[in-house]
């Protein structure tokens, strides 16, 4: 046996690094090129639609190959060079080869074949709404270090490209904020110091807010979103990307209105049902993280908003507690990556609101859920929204509207 050769490869339909030649027809949403040799498929990273690549093959599958880019011999219009001397090694970023403007395009499709395939819905999808900084905005970091060898040796970083535990030493990050990029160093040099003590690694934080950088989880911070103005722990969830995040609440404003009464589904500090609340007559917002509703009341009393109330409690089982009349309420979910449970997507079809605003920053596990939902709903709109340039990340609203309201 080579000794060269992985553990259980598989040797048919291509030996281990055997180069082949392919066009590359779709990259699908984890930013995979896919094409074909002898009608076998063959996925590529860092890739783009319409080139003629030569690929070397690591990986037989059952009905697929895996291989990585060896030469581009015929490149896309649309590639471009990235910015990084880290992509390709750094797996925090997919897209940094191809234009913008691609991106985006590449975001909406990926959206169409998830609510397509996943959700059998053969729906519209709007042009993706940009961002205008497209390197310099994420505003929250967490960069990894793992148990101290060696100080020569010490990387402080993000995962590897297709590996699942090395780190890449990341010095500095163009995605992030220049603040953040400047804090950096500090703070992996404190890390260095202090690696010693952790018998199994660590992750840092770096948060851009209002005050600085915060590098503490625990330490609240404030960000503004127009005139509202949150706090929140540095650490918990909130948008990374304070240049898009207002369009996003501008775009779900106007896809709410026309009812009373606003229910915002895993609230979190009250983003949305705050910046809501002046449309309506009255809003709840419900969050099982207790910490994250203290913040969220404290945050309505900061803005002035009156019409407003909390519930600490978990989001399928929530409609007995709310006192809205349904034809005249519209409901905002934010789910986790993970999307909607089956209790709460059962509640919310017995509750049956005239409106349901569907936030996801997963659109294969939204289509997984409106296909349940468009039992009872129609899809008037999907959004997707590019929270996360040069990545293949992307946020997606779904607009339903009752049927036959």
């Amino acid at each position: 046996m080579d000794p060269q050769l992985p553990k259980n490869f598989v040797p048919k339909p291509f030996k281990y690094h055997e180069e082949v030649e392919l066009r590359i027809s779709a990259v699908t949403n984890l930013g995979l090129g896919v094409g074909r040799v002898n009608n076998w498929v063959v996925m590529v990273s860092f890739v783009c639609i319409g080139e003629l690549v030569r690929v070397r093959i690591f990986r037989n599958h059952k009905n697929y190959s895996e291989a990585d880019l060896v030469a581009v011999l015929e490149p896309s219009d649309g590639r471009i060079e990235p910015l990084c001397p880290l992509f390709g090694v750094c797996g925090g970023c997919q897209y940094q080869h191809i234009a913008y403007p691609a991106q985006l395009d590449m975001k909406r499709a990926h959206v169409r074949e998830a609510m397509l395939r996943l959700g059998g819905i053969d729906a519209d999808v709007s042009e993706c709404i940009h961002s205008e900084h497209v390197y310099g905005y994420r505003s929250k970091i967490t960069p990894h270090f793992q148990r101290l060898k060696s100080q020569d040796n010490f990387p402080i970083g993000f995962l590897a490209n297709g590996c699942g535990s090395k780190l890449v030493d990341v010095e500095q990050c163009p995605i992030a904020t220049e603040k953040i990029n400047s804090e950096l160093s500090i703070v992996r040099g404190q890390a260095k110091i202090l690696a010693k003590t952790f018998k199994r690694g660590g992750t840092l934080l770096l948060r851009e807010a209002k005050e600085g950088v915060a590098t503490d989880s625990n330490a609240v911070v404030t960000q503004d979103i127009g005139k509202f103005i949150f706090k929140f722990k540095a650490g918990s969830f909130f948008q990374n990307n304070p240049h898009v995040l207002p369009k996003m609440v501008k775009f779900i404003t106007e896809a709410s209105c026309g009812c009373d009464h606003l229910v915002d589904a895993y609230c979190g500090v009250g983003v949305f049902g705050i910046c809501l609340a002046e449309h309506f007559r009255g809003v709840c917002g419900v969050e099982i993280d207790a910490d994250a509703i203290s913040f969220a009341r404290a945050n309505a009393e900061a803005n002035n908003i009156a019409n407003i109330s909390f519930i600490s409690s978990d989001a399928a089982r929530i409609f007995a507690k709310i006192s809205f009349e349904a034809k005249h309420t519209c409901v905002i979910i934010d789910p986790p990556r993970s999307g909607c449970d089956g209790d709460f997507i059962g509640q919310i079809l017995a509750f049956a609101p005239r409106k349901i605003v569907y936030v996801s920053c997963a659109p294969d596990t939204q289509a997984r859920d409106l296909k349940i939902l468009v039992s009872k709903y129609k899809v008037r709109e999907l959004q997707p929204i590019d929270m996360f340039p040069q990545t293949r990340h992307i946020e997606n609203v779904a607009v339903l509207e009752l049927l036959n309201f």
